[in-house]
């Protein structure tokens, strides 16, 4: 199907936006917002234990971890098909490349001081390179990419996503120097030096993001079809398909399940009971992300997909006003989160000396969160609650200037 094809019969105007993208969009971002929340409430910090390893988690831990999986992936999917329907609205390829480009340059500029602060509160703060750097180096990828055909697109996404797990034996540590920095921005990930000092941490390695977002560029065209709701859920049944393939032969597409002196023990055919076995099942790379971790990941978002529209309409109105304002949410959500948390624990009597330069107190001193944090149920999840409440109308005022007004600074925020 070509552009023009879909202008046809799905025509779109500057403005106009699709509601189900932003509810989805909504939904990952409450879900995140859920994440942010049991990191920096939970008892004894979220650095005390791994909730996906079977012998430290509980059932609901696991669950409420693992659930926000799908919001990465989902985030840097809908920035790609976000930049196929600016071009269908009439974008010119010159305007589209150029704003992606600064654009994204603005986001990892914000992602290294604003939000990087709002992760710490401290000084020096490490850098947290994580989802916001990733969409923000996507967005200069796809400036590049969207002088190609959405189809050439589509197929570089492809084989990104399918193809980079063929890459895991560089190692970065073993390439070293310049060339060893830059394969951790884009392959391995990781803790980053300055000499022999530690600055950063590059959580989200590049290149298979880019390979996601290069995807949902190529899939754009499906969002404007008519077929789009049986188009959509197919994909994800055809993609949860593979996954289920790959992962019980324990085969290509997650590095760690391949073999190795730790492969034994993370098999999941080989974990004592059936609750870990699914737990071991469903825990696949996200970082960086796997093929099987897009795969099992998007295949779910996909298949959900005809569900957004059905939901009840006070919720549909909610998502949608947060999926509308991604980023101002993110942004906000970070700050309130931290400070909430270090009130609630100060409020109680307890620890808050791990809440400032809460990254690099997480690897140094753990022993500050020991004696900080709150039940996972109820409290944390009351927590969430009360930062939904919080941001709603905020966002809900920032989508309606958005919407009413066309400032060109609006679209970087």
């Amino acid at each position: 199907m070509t552009a023009t094809n879909i202008r046809a019969a799905a025509p779109l105007h500057a403005g106009q936006r699709i509601s189900e993208i932003d509810i989805l969009r909504g939904l990952v971002i409450v879900l995140m917002a859920l994440d942010h929340v049991r990191d920096f409430f939970i008892i004894g910090g979220s650095f005390a234990v791994n909730p996906l390893d079977p012998t430290q988690t509980t059932p609901l831990l696991y669950t409420t971890r693992w659930i926000t999986h799908l919001c990465a992936p989902t985030f840097v999917f809908l920035t790609g098909v976000s930049a196929y329907l600016q071009f269908v609205k009439g974008k010119a390829t010159p305007n589209l490349s150029l704003f992606l480009l600064t654009r994204g340059l603005w986001l990892v500029l914000l992602e290294l001081t604003l939000i990087s602060f709002g992760w710490s509160f401290g000084f020096p703060y490490a850098l947290f390179m994580q989802v916001i750097w990733a969409i923000g180096w996507s967005m200069v990828a796809l400036a590049a990419l969207v002088w190609l055909p959405r189809l050439v697109v589509l197929a570089i996404g492809i084989a990104i996503i399918a193809g980079h797990n063929l890459l895991d034996p560089i190692d970065a540590r073993q390439i070293g120097g310049a060339l060893g920095l830059l394969w951790t921005f884009l392959h391995d990930g990781g803790v980053v030096f300055a000499g022999e000092q530690p600055i950063g941490l590059a959580a989200y390695p590049l290149l298979p993001w880019i390979g996601v977002a290069a995807f949902g560029y190529g899939m754009g065209a499906i969002f404007l079809s008519e077929k789009r709701d049986r188009i959509v859920p197919l994909l994800g049944l055809a993609m949860l398909t593979l996954f289920i393939v790959l992962r019980w032969f324990n085969a290509y597409g997650d590095p760690q399940f391949a073999a190795g002196p730790e492969a034994v023990a993370r098999m999941w055919n080989d974990q004592p009971n059936l609750m870990a076995q699914v737990m071991v099942f469903l825990d696949v790379q996200k970082y960086p992300p796997s093929l099987q971790f897009v795969l099992v990941t998007l295949g779910l978002v996909f298949v959900l997909w005809p569900l957004l529209s059905r939901l009840p309409k006070l919720l549909r109105s909610v998502l949608n006003t947060f999926g509308a304002v991604p980023f101002f949410f993110y942004v906000l959500h970070i700050y309130l989160v931290h400070i909430l948390a270090i009130a609630a624990n100060a409020a109680f009597g307890r620890d808050t000396r791990g809440l400032f330069n809460w990254l690099i107190n997480g690897f140094t001193h753990p022993e500050y969160a020991v004696n900080s944090g709150f039940a996972l149920w109820p409290w944390t999840y009351v927590a969430w609650n009360v930062v939904l409440a919080l941001l709603y109308p905020l966002c809900r005022y920032w989508q309606a200037l958005k919407a009413r007004r066309r400032d060109w600074w609006l679209s970087y925020l």
